[in-house]
């Protein structure tokens, strides 16, 4: 089992920016996709990023492409993800997971990111 907690969320103004962090413990990743989700009120929760944790290919939501950067630190364990560029509809908890075999299996608590506008 793999365990991930976030940290990073905040309030900030429209076209500020955070990074958001996630420290990664438990077996070893070295097969995985690692990811951000976000979950608005009232909404489903969405795809924002994911990037493989050897090979480093990201993907994007559209609505995040060219705002948003995934990374991961091998050595530390620990994934990013840089938001800049932001708006108030980017306001969510955001979630990091893990994916194994094709399925998204492990979550982490959530981080609430809030953009005033």
């Amino acid at each position: 089992q793999v365990q991930l907690v976030e940290s990073g969320g905040g309030l900030v103004q429209t076209g500020g920016s955070l990074r958001l962090s996630c420290v990664v413990s438990g077996r070893s990743l070295s097969n995985n996709v690692m990811g951000w989700f976000r979950q608005a009120p009232g909404k489903a929760r969405e795809f924002v990023a994911d990037i493989s944790w050897i090979g480093g290919v990201a993907n994007y939501a559209v609505s995040t492409k060219g705002r948003f950067t995934i990374s991961r630190d091998n050595p530390k364990s620990t994934l990013y993800l840089q938001m800049n560029s932001l708006k108030p509809e980017d306001t969510a908890v955001y979630y990091c997971a893990a994916q194994r075999a094709g399925i998204w299996s492990s979550w982490g608590q959530g981080t609430q990111v809030t953009v005033s506008s």
